[in-house]
C-alpha cells in the first residue's frame, strides 16, 4: 500500500452531477423499500401456511425470469435510452409490489399467486439491473470511478440498514402486507426520479445486426476476458449458497431458534452496517491488484452460513454478518472498477447481463432445492455446506493468473488504451505479468 492508495477524498466524485445525485437518491429509496420487503415476502409465505419449502418456491420464483431475461435485457439497455429502460423496470415493480401487498392485506393468499406476482418482480429487475450498472458507470470519469462507486454503495448499503431493521420491526408489530405496500410506494418515486436522467452524454450508437447479433458481441466480450468469466463463474456457486441460507434456511432459523423476525432484521441491518463501512474503506484504499484484494474478501461470505449452522445468538450473528458486509463491499467496488476500467462504454449493458445471468443463474434451483436438502441431510448440515462451497470456490479462483495480476490503471492509460504486459496466455488486455 502506498501514500496515493490512502489519499484523503474529496467530499464527491468530481464529475459526481445531476445523474449522479438522481441515481444515489433513487437507489436509496428504492433500497429502503425492498430490503424490508424480502423479509416481509418470506414471512408472508410463513405466516400464510407455508413451509421451508414454499419459502423456496417463492424465492426461487423471484429470481427464475431473473436470469430467463437478463440477457435481453442488458441487449434493449445497450439499443435504447438507459433511463427508459430503468423506468419501466420500476413501474412493473411498482405494481406488481401493490398487487402483493393487496393480496397479504386481504387475507388468505394463495401460493401461486405470490409466485406470480414475485416473477414479476424479477421480471422488472433482469431490465433494470444492466441498464442501471451502465448508466452508472457511464456518469463518472475514470480517475474518480472507484471512489464513485464506494460512495454509492454506501449510499445504498446504508439503506438497507434502515430497510432491513424498520422491516423487521413492522412485520413483528403488523401485518407483512404493509411492508410490501411501502415498496410499491418506494419503486413509484424512485421512477420519477429516474426519469429526469439526462443520456446526451452518452454517445449515439451506430445501427447494430439485430438483438441476437449484440448479444452476440456481448458474449465475446465477455469470453475474452479471463477474469471475468473465472470470478463470474465463481459467483454462480457463491450467489445460490448465500441465497439460499439467507432467503430460505436464515427465517426458518430466526422463527424457530432466534425469536421471530425482528433478529433476522437486526442481523440484515448488521450486514448493511458492514457494507458502509466496507465502503468508506474503499473511498480510501485503492488496491493496485483489484481482484485479488476483492477476492480475498470473498472467503467471508461463509462466515452467515456458519454462523446459522450453530446456530449463534442474535449478537454473534450479528458480528458475523456485519464483517461479511464489510468484506463483500471491498469485492464489489474493485469489481465495479476493473468493468469500469476495462470494458467499453457501449458494451456496459450487456456484459453487465452476463456478469448478472452468471451469478444468478443458480439460485431458482438452490433457493427450490433449499427445502428438499433440509428435509433429507437436516438443516444445520445443509447450512454448513452452503459455507464450504462459498470457501472451496473462491479459493479454486485464485488459481486463475488474471484474477491475481489484474492492476488498476492510471486515468491517462485508460484514456490512451495503453495497458501493462499481459500475463494472460490469450493476451487479454489490462493486467500485469
Amino acid at each position: 500500500m502506498t501514500a496515493a492508495d490512502l489519499a484523503p477524498p474529496s467530499a464527491r466524485p468530481s464529475r459526481a452531477g445531476r445523474n449522479y445525485r438522481l441515481l444515489t437518491a433513487a437507489a436509496v429509496i428504492t433500497g429502503l423499500g425492498t430490503n424490508g420487503a424480502l423479509i416481509a415476502a418470506a414471512f408472508a409465505v410463513l405466516e400464510s401456511g407455508g413451509d421451508a419449502g414454499d419459502v423456496g418456491l417463492v424465492a426461487a420464483a423471484r429470481t427464475a425470469p431473473l436470469v430467463l431475461f437478463l440477457l435481453i435485457g442488458g441487449a434493449v439497455a445497450d439499443r435504447l435510452p438507459r433511463h427508459r429502460v430503468m423506468v419501466a423496470a420500476n413501474t412493473l415493480n411498482c405494481l406488481s409490489q401493490a398487487a402483493f401487498a393487496w393480496l397479504v392485506l386481504a387475507g388468505d393468499p394463495r401460493l401461486w399467486q405470490m409466485m406470480v406476482l414475485t416473477a414479476l418482480c424479477g421480471t422488472g429487475q433482469a431490465f433494470f439491473g444492466p441498464a442501471a450498472e451502465g448508466m452508472l458507470m457511464s456518469t463518472v470519469s475514470s480517475e474518480q470511478a472507484s471512489r464513485a462507486f464506494a460512495l454509492f454503495r454506501m449510499s445504498v448499503q446504508g439503506a438497507a440498514i434502515g430497510g432491513a431493521a424498520l422491516g423487521g420491526a413492522m412485520i413483528a408489530a403488523m401485518d407483512p402486507g404493509w411492508v410490501l405496500a411501502i415498496d410499491a410506494a418506494a419503486f413509484a418515486v424512485a421512477g420519477a426520479l429516474r426519469s429526469f436522467l439526462d443520456v446526451s452524454h452518452i454517445p449515439s450508437r451506430a445501427p447494430g445486426g439485430g438483438l441476437l447479433a449484440d448479444l452476440r458481441d456481448g458474449w465475446q466480450e465477455f469470453v475474452g476476458r479471463t477474469w471475468l468469466w473465472a470470478v463470474v463463474a465463481q459467483f454462480s456457486v457463491v450467489v445460490a449458497a448465500v441465497g439460499a441460507a439467507e432467503a430460505v434456511y436464515g427465517p426458518l432459523v430466526a422463527r424457530d431458534q432466534l425469536g421471530g423476525a425482528r433478529p433476522w432484521g437486526l442481523a440484515l441491518a448488521a450486514f448493511g452496517v458492514g457494507t458502509v463501512g466496507g465502503a468508506v474503506l474503499m473511498t480510501w484504499w485503492k488496491p493496485r491488484r483489484l481482484l485479488l484484494a476483492g477476492t480475498l474478501c470473498v472467503f467471508p461470505l461463509a462466515l452467515p452460513s456458519a454462523g446459522l449452522a450453530v446456530p449463534l445468538p442474535a449478537a454473534g450473528l450479528c458480528a458475523v454478518m456485519f464483517v461479511s458486509g464489510a468484506a463483500i463491499e471491498v469485492f464489489g467496488v474493485s469489481w465495479m472498477t476493473a468493468l469500469h476500467q476495462e470494458i467499453p462504454e457501449e458494451k456496459l449493458s450487456r456484459v453487465s447481463a452476463y456478469d448478472w445471468f452468471g451469478s444468478v443463474a443458480m439460485v431458482p434451483l438452490a433457493t427450490a432445492l433449499a427445502g428438499p436438502v433440509e428435509s433429507l441431510v437436516g438443516r444445520s448440515q445443509a447450512l454448513w455446506g452452503c459455507a464450504a462451497l462459498v470457501v472451496l470456490v473462491t479459493g479454486a479462483v485464485l488459481f486463475v493468473p488474471d484474477v491475481r495480476n489484474l492492476t488498476r490503471r492510471t486515468a491517462a492509460e485508460v484514456v490512451a488504451g495503453s495497458t501493462p504486459a499481459s500475463a494472460d496466455a490469450e493476451g487479454a488486455v489490462g493486467r500485469l505479468g
